[in-house]
């Protein structure tokens, strides 16, 4: 005897564990627990109105930013920092 409930074979996409319904949160086509929708950078919890993502990775906003705006590449290197290179401050005038 088969009974089948709405929404119990949806995977989160973090966590890879059945969500229900009740803890159901839907971004980008994609199915998280509440508790699964989280920075990807600093762990924080996000919600749909705060949260970007990028290849499927999600983010909150002053990490996207920071992260990819900033550097103005769309580069996922993060061991650092990025660098701001400053332009030479002598600047010679021909003429």
């Amino acid at each position: 005897m088969a009974t089948s409930f709405q929404g119990t074979t949806t995977k989160c996409t973090a966590c890879d564990k059945t969500v229900y319904l009740v803890d159901k949160l839907t971004a980008d086509n994609r199915v998280y627990h509440k508790a699964c929708f989280r920075c990807h950078h600093c762990k924080g919890t996000l919600k749909l109105a705060n949260y970007n993502s990028f290849e499927g990775v999600l983010y909150c906003r002053p990490h996207f930013d920071q992260l990819f705006k900033r550097t103005g590449s769309l580069d996922k290197s993060f061991e650092g920092t990025p660098k701001v290179v400053k332009p030479e401050k002598s600047v010679e005038n021909e003429g």
